[in-house]
């Protein structure tokens, strides 16, 4: 569970969302496909913690222009009371190898 900022200044948000971490070279990639989001660090933890500070920047920066609910309804989720509700839910991925002509 994250918990920021919300998008009324003085309130938290309390929301959920999948953190991804790829490998590339000697970097590691977090992304949150849920809000579009990706940064990088040259670790697992260093990685998911840019992540959150990218996360918790943008959250700062469009709740000051005014444009965070827009945002996040665009992303799929819905806000209710100090949660994130998300419409949609990853149950699962799999890894496969595919063969193409």
């Amino acid at each position: 569970m994250i918990e920021l900022r919300g998008y009324k200044e003085d309130q938290f948000m309390r929301f959920q969302i999948t953190i991804e971490v790829w490998k590339k070279g000697k970097w590691f990639i977090a992304k949150a496909s849920e809000l579009d989001f990706v940064s990088q660090g040259r670790t697992f933890e260093e990685a998911k913690r840019n992540l959150l500070e990218v996360i918790k920047i943008q959250f700062r920066e469009m709740r000051e222009m005014g444009t965070l609910e827009e945002y996040l309804s665009e992303c799929g989720f819905e806000i209710k009371d100090d949660k994130l509700i998300p419409s949609t839910e990853m149950i699962g991925f799999e890894k496969l190898e595919v063969s193409a002509i």
